[in-house]
């Protein structure tokens, strides 16, 4: 953790000579501005602008005018640039030029939901499980959809060819202070998973951005493609983001009162779960589930408990993909827990079957998710939980 005064004595001792600024657009893509050593001080005091008319959900040319603030504390290095002529990295605050927090900055949204978890005595923890393919690229450097192996689940080399790629994705992070827990191949050819340890609900949104980064930069220098689109190839298994949730609270019925808040809303909130078209063709195959039910171990259901102790004591929902902004998808996700907590929703029973292989007398009679990005987003717009928190949102 640096303050802003550290920030800047670091910077002069260790020969840093660029300093990313770094923010999320409401679709999650990380943008960046660079700045010298010497802008610090103005950037700490005043902010550097942007132009948001230029940022896609930002605004139009009317009041364009917004400036980020570094976040001392997310300060760390790119180990893939030069040792020399170091190039840092800080996730930034967004305001607009009277010093109001813009409205539409991400971390500000999963920071006022963090805020309301304080207020009810609840604290959330996330850790994410993101997939990924690696394809091959062309001559000219440019992405294939030829998958850089024929390798299944938690395959091994010579069949796996992506475990050196993971390996230097995994060092890299943990140059970064971000502690990756397990990874392997995945079911899908070319297709590999990395999981990262549990942290608060910022720290673990702004590590799943930089990890995103971090994955794309090292397999472009493997003259890869690394992809997170949630179904890029027609009949091998999606892209999932699977998102962990611990909450600390004063009982068990308080975390099972946030998982049935969870199942009340996920409907409305999953256009930014699941936010492309493509989203859509992933869920009801392949693990990814489509009924809105829970189990315990059971990976065909929407939500489940894993088997673990202490610590690691978990709820896993399975359905978001990669294309959702981790900032927005946390924030929800507390704010559906926290409306499960204060109505004292009961959790329904668990559904212990295998829904991919279960009869339609079953399954006819489970809700399901959204079946497209427009039945997604017309669920969002009438939503009173969206409407009441993120009402600025989809304008």
């Amino acid at each position: 953790m640096y303050c802003c005064d550290e920030v800047i004595t670091y910077c002069k001792e260790e020969d840093v000579k660029f300093i990313r600024l770094a923010f999320c657009d409401l679709r999650g893509n990380q943008k960046n501005v660079a700045i010298m050593p010497s802008e610090l001080e103005r950037a700490f005091k005043y902010g550097i602008s942007l132009d948001a008319s230029a940022i896609h959900d930002f605004g139009d040319e009317v009041k364009s005018d917004l400036f980020l603030f570094p976040d001392p504390s997310t300060l760390s290095s790119l180990p893939w640039r030069p040792a020399h002529g170091r190039v840092m990295r800080m996730f930034c605050d967004i305001r607009r030029p009277d010093g109001s927090p813009f409205e539409r900055d991400s971390r500000y949204i999963l920071k006022n939901a963090i805020a309301e978890a304080k207020k009810m005595g609840v604290s959330c923890y996330f850790g994410a499980e993101f997939e990924f393919y690696l394809f091959k690229t062309d001559e000219n450097g440019y992405p294939t959809n030829i998958p850089f192996d024929n390798a299944g689940y938690m395959d091994i080399a010579p069949e796996d060819r992506g475990e050196n790629v993971r390996r230097d994705i995994c060092l890299t992070l943990e140059n970064m202070d971000i502690r990756p827990e397990s990874s392997h191949h995945e079911e899908g050819p070319g297709q590999n998973e990395i999981d990262f340890r549990y942290s608060d609900a910022l720290t673990s949104a702004d590590n799943a951005v930089t990890f995103k980064s971090v994955v794309k930069t090292i397999a472009m220098q493997n003259g890869l493609y690394a992809c997170f689109s949630p179904k890029p190839l027609e009949d091998e298994s999606g892209n999932g983001l699977h998102i962990n949730i611990s909450i600390k609270s004063s009982g068990t019925e308080e975390r099972d009162a946030f998982i049935a808040g969870i199942l009340k809303h996920i409907k409305e909130i999953t256009a930014f779960l699941n936010p492309t078209e493509e989203s859509y063709l992933r869920l009801g195959e392949k693990k990814a589930p489509k009924y809105i039910t829970w189990s315990h171990e059971n990976r065909s259901q929407l939500i489940r408990i894993p088997a673990a102790n202490g610590e690691y004591e978990r709820f896993e929902l399975r359905s978001p993909d990669p294309c959702a902004n981790p900032y927005i998808a946390y924030a929800l996700l507390i704010y559906a827990g926290l409306d499960g907590i204060r109505n004292h929703m009961e959790l329904c029973e668990p559904l212990n079957v295998n829904l991919f292989k279960a009869d339609k007398s079953v399954t006819d009679m489970l809700e399901t998710l959204p079946l497209s990005l427009s039945e997604a987003l017309r669920l969002a717009r009438k939503s009173e939980l969206i409407n009441k928190y993120l009402p600025d949102i989809l304008r």
